[in-house]
């Protein structure tokens, strides 16, 4: 399965149509986490931008996923791109502590 980055850009002004959806959104992105579907969720500071890392197919199946987003109707542009090369800590061994 291929890995993928989602960028995401989020509406200038959250109005309360957007407020209200986020705990549905939240929960939605958790059960794809524990599917391992997500495996990184990232929204900037200034909270203008998301950035999420996902497994699928192909970038149409990741297109599908992120179309399911309970915030999907208020995401102003929607990047996909497959990764080459995706490394974390934690896809990793744990460290040992020789304590």
């Amino acid at each position: 399965m291929a890995k993928f980055v989602v960028t995401l850009r989020l509406p200038d002004f959250f109005d309360e149509d957007f407020i209200a959806l986020i705990p549905r959104h939240r929960a939605f992105i958790n059960q794809l986490i524990e599917e391992n579907i997500v495996e990184s969720y990232a929204i900037s500071a200034d909270r203008t931008r998301g950035w999420v890392t996902m497994n699928g197919q192909n970038a149409a199946t990741v297109r599908a996923v992120v179309e399911r987003f309970p915030l999907y109707q208020f995401l102003r542009e929607i990047e996909i791109d497959e990764l080459f090369v995706f490394d974390s800590t934690a896809s990793r061994f744990p460290r040992i502590s020789l304590n």
